[in-house]
This record gives structure tokens, C-alpha cells and sequence, in this order.
């Protein structure tokens, strides 16, 4: 039976699950449930804290696991990421009073407060920089005005906690994190294809829809080159004319100017429709 970690708490923790639950996979109703047996695709789900998720996976504990890219970096686990799943997107910055710094050198000598110490001193390092890192669990922008720090690196979405805090970013981005999917250094791929099979059918099916239009023949390849689809679009004649019908993939975020392509070369019947799963 497949093991995958999930995260139990957190920005990453409902999305993981609806992921899982697009994927078809059964998922707990009672937030106090910490393992769930899915008989029917024979995977057992562990519901742990996020910082651990990596530590698990990499132990060899469990197969495959969702965290962050920062959290699986911070922990040192032997664990590699393996797939990129959309959600949780945020920037590690470091943040500070104005005037204290303006670059990462600027950091030289003086103390950074974070909840990822591995991560900031690996940065830190590979860009020659000496500096005493304070770990802390969390609040780490309040630590600068406690005279802890005078410098913090954190995760940012909008920064709008840093700026309360009387705190400027600067410097380029440590890192830039999302949710992912790891399995352990050395675990083979083909352990996990099913899992890995279906979340990226999921992700696609929410990347894109399904156009279906009908287009004069002699207009067929200016048609086909506004909207070419995912791979290759489905032509089909249609009997006793000279239109054909088209059936493609478009991505959702360009779906209505590829619409108005369309119809500007000629296309008709334009329809969309939700893709509820793809497999790629």
C-alpha cells in the first residue's frame, strides 16, 4: 500500500486535500483523524505537521509527501521534489528597518531572525556573508523590534505583516516556494506514477478547457494557428460541407481572446467546456 504524508494545518493543508480529493482519492472529515486508509486505491494518507512532512518522506517512512519547497529545503531530509502543484506560492525575502540594509552584504555581521535557519545560513554562505542567524517558530517580523534581530527573512505573500511591523524588503528573493510533491532520494519514480499520473491530469484540467468550434475549411489553418491547443487539435470534417469541426485544448487564462481570434477568422459555434480530468 502507497504511503503519502500530508500537511494537517496550514496555508498548504485545504488545497492539498481538495487536490487529493480531484484526484479521486478519499480524505478525512474529522481534522482530529491523523491516518486514513483509501481500500479502494490502496494508499494510506498521514496527516502531519508541514515541517515534517519532509523529514518523513526522506526517512523512507512514507513514499511521497506534500509540503513546501522552502520547508523541504530547511530540512536537510533526503528527499527531492518531484512535482510542482500549483498552490502555495509565496517569496522568502529578507525584510529590515529602513535604512539598516539595502543589499545582502549589508547583512554582514549583524543578526537575522527566521523560522528556516538551514535555508537563510545556506544562502548566507553562498554568498559570502557572516552573519548570526536567530531561529525563532514564529513571529519572526516582531523580532526586530524586540532588539532580537536587525534583519529577518521570512515567507512573503504580500508583505502586508512586514510593513505593519514597520519592516522594508530588499535584496533579490531567497527563494520562490509553492506546494510540491516529494518522494525520497532514492525511491524509484514508477512507486509513484498512479499518484503522480493523476495530480498533473488535475492540474491540467485546471489549466485549461475544452473549445469546440466549427470553421470554414479554407479558414481552417488561421484557426488552428490562434489557438493550437495542448498538443494538437482535433480536426473532423463535416459531411456535405466544407467546414470542419475542431475540438481543443486552450489555456483557461487565454480562453476568451483566443474566443475572439476565432470568431475573427471566421469560426462559429464556439463552445467551452470544464475538463474535470486529463491525463497527460
Amino acid at each position: 500500500m502507497l504511503r503519502i504524508a500530508v500537511p494537517n494545518k496550514g496555508s498548504l493543508s485545504d488545497p492539498a486535500v481538495q487536490l487529493l480529493k480531484e484526484a479521486g482519492y478519499k480524505q478525512r472529515r474529522d481534522p482530529r483523524e491523523l491516518v486514513l486508509v483509501d481500500e479502494r486505491n490502496d494508499v494510506e494518507f498521514f496527516f502531519l505537521r508541514p515541517r515534517d512532512v519532509a523529514v518523513y518522506v526522506g526517512a523512507g517512512t512514507v513514499d511521497a509527501g506534500i509540503t513546501g519547497r522552502d520547508l523541504l529545503i530547511d530540512s536537510g531530509a533526503d528527499a527531492v521534489e518531484h512535482l510542482e502543484l500549483g498552490f502555495g506560492g509565496s517569496t522568502f525575502r529578507y525584510a529590515a528597518a529602513p535604512g539598516v540594509a539595502s543589499d545582502i552584504r549589508d547583512i554582514d555581521g549583524k543578526r537575522v531572525a527566521t523560522s528556516y535557519p538551514r535555508l537563510v545560513e545556506e544562502h548566507l554562505a553562498s554568498h559570502g556573508v557572516t552573519a548570526s542567524v536567530v531561529r525563532l517558530d514564529g513571529a519572526v517580523e516582531s523580532s526586530v523590534r524586540l532588539g532580537v534581530a536587525d534583519v529577518v527573512a521570512d515567507v512573503v505573500s504580500t508583505g502586508t505583516t512586514l510593513r505593519a511591523a514597520g519592516l522594508e524588503i530588499f535584496g533579490e528573493p531567497i527563494l520562490s516556494s509553492e506546494a510540491i510533491l516529494i518522494r525520497a532520494q532514492d525511491a524509484p519514480v514508477e512507486d509513484i506514477a498512479i499518484v503522480t499520473g493523476r495530480l498533473r491530469g488535475v492540474l491540467t484540467a485546471r489549466r485549461f478547457v475544452l473549445v469546440d468550434y466549427d470553421v470554414p475549411s479554407d479558414r481552417l489553418d488561421a484557426a488552428i494557428a490562434v489557438s493550437p491547443g495542448f498538443e494538437a487539435p482535433t480536426v473532423t470534417p463535416l459531411h456535405g460541407s466544407d467546414w470542419h469541426a475542431v475540438r481543443v485544448m486552450v489555456p483557461r487564462a487565454e480562453m476568451n481572446h483566443i474566443m475572439d481570434a476565432l470568431y475573427a477568422v471566421g469560426a462559429r459555434a464556439i463552445l467551452t467546456t470544464e475538463l474535470l480530468a486529463v491525463r497527460v
